[in-house]
């Protein structure tokens, strides 16, 4: 009987949390476009990169992450993973959530979206690799959100007792 509940389909309904996550999809999405495409895709990231946003990359890199200006296969694969997998799901969990979309499979792709996501991270490359990190202060805020927001989706979507109740 409780099982039954629990499968129930809940109605999706606005959360606090929401207004947390939707500018988060929104900058996912934009850094997918405007930085992982085309670095993934083997734009330069150079002071002279045809792309401007490249060039602004490369500084970080020089200052934070060298793995961008000479890129291992796995920092490669994990921007070409985060433009053509991460990119769509940002984009449909963007939409489902901001129109409050009643899909019955938006929290399995959250779901996906959100293990795919922890799993991209390359932090084991930035941390072990030949050049880790040299101002921490300034590198984990800007990229511990992209390891702590797909933790707030499953979070988020993860199927709760009162959500069977309200469906009821």
């Amino acid at each position: 009987m409780v099982a039954s509940r629990l499968n129930a389909a809940a109605p999706l309904v606005r959360r606090r949390i929401d207004y947390l996550l939707l500018p988060a999809f929104v900058l996912g999405i934009v850094n997918a476009l405007v930085l992982s495409l085309p670095e993934g895709l083997g734009v330069p990231v150079a002071p002279d990169s045809p792309w401007p946003p490249l060039r602004a990359l490369h500084t970080w890199g020089l200052e934070q992450e060298p793995q961008h200006l000479v890129m291992p296969p796995t920092l490669q694969a994990s921007l070409l993973y985060d433009a053509f997998v991460q990119l769509p799901l940002l984009v449909v969990l963007t939409i489902g959530l901001w129109r409050l979309k009643q899909w019955p499979w938006l929290p399995a792709v959250a779901m996906a979206y959100s293990v795919s996501a922890v799993m991209n991270m390359y932090f084991m490359q930035t941390f072990l690799g030949p050049d880790s990190p040299r101002h921490l202060l300034t590198y984990l805020p800007l990229n511990l959100p992209w390891a702590i927001v797909p933790m707030l989706v499953a979070y988020r979507f993860w199927p709760r007792a009162t959500d069977a109740a309200l469906a009821r």
